[in-house]
């Protein structure tokens, strides 16, 4: 079974067992058009162009994650990152649900951080949909963040979240992901630091 294949058997096995579209891109860190293309068409056509990131290996390994989360941290505070910046630092860290929520929770363990979950519209049942941040973590107001999150797709999810964020008083400092797959800098004006920026050269 060839890649693409493979990727439209695991579109349709999630989504025959209940996932969304929007939850089958988070789960396979696919931009929407990419998962609308395995749900939807049959071989052939035009593939959108997309970059698969399989990061398995090391997401389900609590030792892995923790190392990763060091690294994240030790990447913005080497030189351009954070503490260059004048300004407060950071007091929270906002883990964008789901796959950015274990990587917060350890670099807010690690940083001697607040932590604070943000649920993007994606997930939202409201019309129209609309983010949220969870009750159950620290509130924002006040707060300099820096927010994580696994993989940049579109930035889309990102530039929700800081406008969220600003919105309920907080000042986001930093985006910090694992994979960029834009090539962005900043998103609205705060900085992105990723450890791995993916290219697709066509």
């Amino acid at each position: 079974m060839s890649s693409l294949d493979d990727l439209m058997h695991r579109a349709r096995k999630l989504h025959a067992e209940g996932h969304s579209p929007s939850q089958i891109s988070e789960e396979l860190s696919l931009s929407m058009e990419t998962v609308t293309y395995l749900l939807m068409k049959e071989k052939g056509g035009a593939v959108p162009k997309d970059v698969l990131i399989d990061w398995t290996s090391v997401s389900g390994r609590a030792d892995l994650l923790d190392d990763l989360a060091a690294l994240m941290a030790g990447l913005a505070r080497s030189p351009g990152g954070p503490e260059e910046a004048s300004g407060p630092e950071p007091t929270a860290v906002v883990g964008i649900s789901l796959s950015g929520v274990p990587l917060a929770t350890l670099i807010a363990l690690q940083e001697g951080t607040k932590l604070a979950v943000y649920f993007p519209s994606r997930h939202s049942t409201a019309n129209p949909p609309v983010g949220s941040l969870s009750e159950n973590f620290a509130p924002v107001k006040g707060e300099a963040c820096v927010i994580v999150d696994d993989v940049i797709t579109s930035g889309k999810t990102l530039r929700e979240a800081v406008e969220y964020l600003r919105g309920r008083g907080a000042a986001p400092l930093a985006i910090w992901v694992i994979f960029d797959k834009r090539g962005v800098r900043d998103i609205d004006g705060v900085p992105v630091k990723a450890l791995f920026r993916v290219s697709r050269l066509d």
